[in-house]
């Protein structure tokens, strides 16, 4: 197991994890450049909260919030900005990342697929069923695996066709994003049925909801179900692991893959 660490710099007021934390430009590139140092390949640096319910902000908020950190840390690692508008994507690109991290899968803004192409960025595409206000109000699938990869498929088709080389597109289950407890277990059990799209898998479980669901820990202490989530994402074939906790995620497949040989 050798998956790539994409560390979470979230330069928001209410993300569910660590909301307000890093909300300072200084502050998120200070703990960006930790993040690096401890292993992180890869900073996906967010102005948005995606968490269920959270409010939208507008492009120049959001703006004014990542570009200075994507400046400060274009340096220190691989940069991806997480974001679902053109205006943000193209200025982050500019500031020096060269990854769009849209959880809206080119829904929202569909030219954020041309623009990758024009730039020669990387562009991961994930699954969500409604939008982070809606997303957990009831949602319900056939056989949640296989509408997420027939969803996931549909979407790397659209951006093939906005010109976007087909080996620089990642694609990422959305754990957490419209999906139930029960729903959240399958994608991780069942993971290797979504290598079948032949594009590396982005996964992110790190403190979300359903490990608290699962033994009632809150989002402060989650740091041992999100390791163990990652680890065994890497074990079923996961390509990137989206984690906050990179030390000691990095520690945990150290010596699984020692034990794993």
């Amino acid at each position: 197991m050798n998956p790539k660490l994409m560390g979470v710099v979230n330069v928001t007021p209410d993300s569910f994890s660590d909301g307000g934390l890093f909300l300072d430009a200084e502050a998120a590139i200070a703990h960006g450049r930790e993040l690096a140092e401890q292993g992180a390949e890869i900073l996906d640096i967010g102005g948005e909260s995606t968490r269920p319910g959270a409010e939208e902000v507008s492009a120049e908020e959001e703006l004014a919030r990542v570009e200075p950190v994507v400046r400060g840390l274009a340096a220190a690692a691989t940069v991806s900005i997480d974001t679902s508008k053109l205006s943000v994507a193209e200025a982050a690109l500019g500031a020096g990342a060269s990854i769009v991290n849209d959880v809206t899968a080119l829904r929202h803004d569909p030219e954020i697929g041309g623009l990758c192409a024009e730039r020669g960025a990387g562009l991961i595409l994930m699954h969500m069923q409604g939008d982070p206000r809606t997303m957990q109000a009831n949602p319900v699938y056939d056989d949640v695996v296989d509408d997420v990869k027939a969803f996931l498929a549909e979407r790397l088709r659209a951006a093939v066709d906005a010109g976007v080389e087909e080996e620089r597109v990642w694609l990422d289950p959305g754990i957490g994003f419209g999906k139930t407890l029960e729903h959240n277990l399958e994608l991780l059990r069942r993971l290797g049925e979504l290598r079948e799209l032949g594009r590396p898998l982005v996964v992110g479980a790190s403190r979300k909801s359903f490990i608290g669901k699962v033994d009632g820990s809150d989002v402060t202490d989650r740091i041992g179900g999100s390791v163990a989530s990652s680890v065994l994402a890497a074990a079923e074939g996961a390509d990137v692991l989206r984690v906050h906790d990179v030390a000691e995620t990095r520690q945990a497949l150290t010596v699984a893959d020692a034990v794993l040989g």
